[in-house]
Parts: C-alpha cells; sequence; structure tokens
C-alpha cells in the first residue's frame, strides 16, 4: 500500500490558493481514477483506490499546513506504511509554475508542511511531488504569493498540469518517477500547444 498525501490549508476560503496544489492534485487524482468518497480519518480526510494494481490511500490533512505530520503518522502507524512509500504532493517556489519534480529525501526548503511531515516521521527519506507555483521574486513577498489564488490567467494551465499529474499517476504507482515526471511534462506541451 502506498499513502500519497496532498498538502493544503483546511479552510474553504483558502482552496484555491497556491499553497493548496497538493489538496487539487489529490483530488483531481481521485476523481480521474474512481477512488471511494472522502471520509475523515488522521486528523484528515481519506480516500481509497487502486491505481496500475497498486492499493492507495490518498489523505489531506485537516490540521493546517504547519501541523501535517499529526496526519501523517498516525496514517502510515495504523496502516504499517514505511516512510519510503510515502509521497507527498506539494507546492514548490524554486519550480516554475506548471513545472513537476520527483525526489525522495533531501531538504524542505523551508516547506513547513515538509519540515512537520519529517518531524513527525523521523526521518526526511518520503518522497516529493514538487508541484511548481513559481516565485514571486522577493522573499518578503512569498507568503502573500502562497497564501492567495491562482490569478484567473493561471486557471489553464493549472487545470492542464492537473489533468496531466492525474493521467500519469499508474507511473507514480508503478514507482517510476522518472517516467512519471516526462509524462506530466509531455500532456503540459500538449495542452498548451491545443490551446495557442
Amino acid at each position: 500500500m502506498l499513502l500519497w498525501v496532498g498538502l493544503g490549508n483546511p479552510e474553504p476560503s483558502q482552496a484555491r490558493h497556491r499553497h493548496n496544489i497538493g489538496f487539487m492534485a489529490l483530488d483531481a487524482i481521485a476523481r480521474r481514477h474512481g477512488f471511494g468518497p472522502w471520509r475523515s480519518r488522521f486528523k484528515g480526510l481519506v480516500a481509497d483506490g487502486a491505481i496500475a494494481g497498486e492499493r492507495i490511500l490518498l489523505l489531506k490533512p485537516m490540521t493546517y499546513m504547519n501541523l501535517s505530520g499529526e496526519s501523517v503518522q498516525p496514517a502510515c502507524a495504523f496502516h504499517k506504511i514505511p516512510p519510503e512509500d510515502v509521497w507527498v504532493f506539494h507546492d514548490e517556489l524554486d519550480l516554475a509554475p506548471g513545472k513537476v519534480r520527483v525526489k525522495r529525501g533531501g531538504g524542505v526548503a523551508g516547506h513547513n508542511g515538509l519540515r512537520d511531515i519529517k518531524r513527525a516521521l523521523g526521518t526526511a527519506e518520503f518522497w516529493r511531488v514538487r508541484i511548481g507555483i513559481g516565485h514571486p521574486g522577493r522573499k518578503e513577498l512569498v507568503t502573500g504569493h502562497v497564501l492567495s489564488n491562482f490569478a484567473k490567467t493561471d486557471q489553464p494551465w493549472v487545470e492542464a498540469l492537473l489533468e496531466a499529474i492525474a493521467e500519469a499517476a499508474p507511473l507514480l504507482a508503478q514507482r517510476r518517477p522518472e517516467e512519471f515526471m516526462t509524462r506530466v511534462a509531455l500532456l503540459t506541451q500538449r495542452a498548451e500547444e491545443a490551446s495557442r
């Protein structure tokens, strides 16, 4: 079993914030792959399903970003899921908007959700699906950038990206991150060309 965690904040008013793109990615995956209904568990919302023959538990922590580990750790403990089978979908300032990178372990680059998951699991050796939201250019603008809605002009690429992540998800389920990244890039490029 794999645990796929989407990071975000629970307030309805924050649903379209850049910081919530992890939630958006899991919603797209759940829709595309016919996951069961979301239900409350582990201080979060969970949905069960299977992709490419692999059982997957989707988890959206409802703890607020800075306490994400309080939801991830009990889910891992209950289902006996080791850190290397945890994949965290999150916003990434240091990636251009619409770019996706997958890596295991490493630093948290100031991301409070990742920092708390690392603390709760006692290791950084979980996977990160880093979803680029771009950097506003100056450090003092970062908080306002991540805690504001995507602009109207961003909607086409955001929707295309979320669809691409959902379509390419079987490659992640098969633990083929390089192929997943390539597929997402190809699908988003096609969507961009089609919209011109």
